[in-house]
């Protein structure tokens, strides 16, 4: 997990020293995402919560990323192969 994570910041980060920017933490976060969806039972209440909460997160870090940086926003959702979501045009 820590070696894919490390592959992805160094796929999306702007800059040599760049590790919290808002790509960097979207593509983290989708990256941690995708494996605990697949590893998440059905019962496992504590886990689901945890993993609401982080696509909460990545929801507003787009959202931010979107109203700041649009050539970054359209990156971003085309290497990850997010969907641009039509609810957050109206903020």
């Amino acid at each position: 997990m820590k070696i894919e994570l490390a592959k992805v910041r160094d796929e999306f980060k702007m800059s040599e020293s760049d590790c919290g920017s808002a790509r960097v933490q979207v593509a983290q976060l989708t990256t941690k995402i995708k494996h605990l969806s697949s590893v998440l039972h059905k019962k496992d209440k504590h886990s689901r919560k945890g993993l609401l909460a982080m696509v909460q997160k990545r929801k507003k870090l787009l959202k931010y990323l979107r109203r700041t940086d649009w050539d970054s926003y359209c990156l971003v959702l085309l290497k990850l192969g997010l969907r641009d979501n039509a609810d957050s045009k109206n903020y």
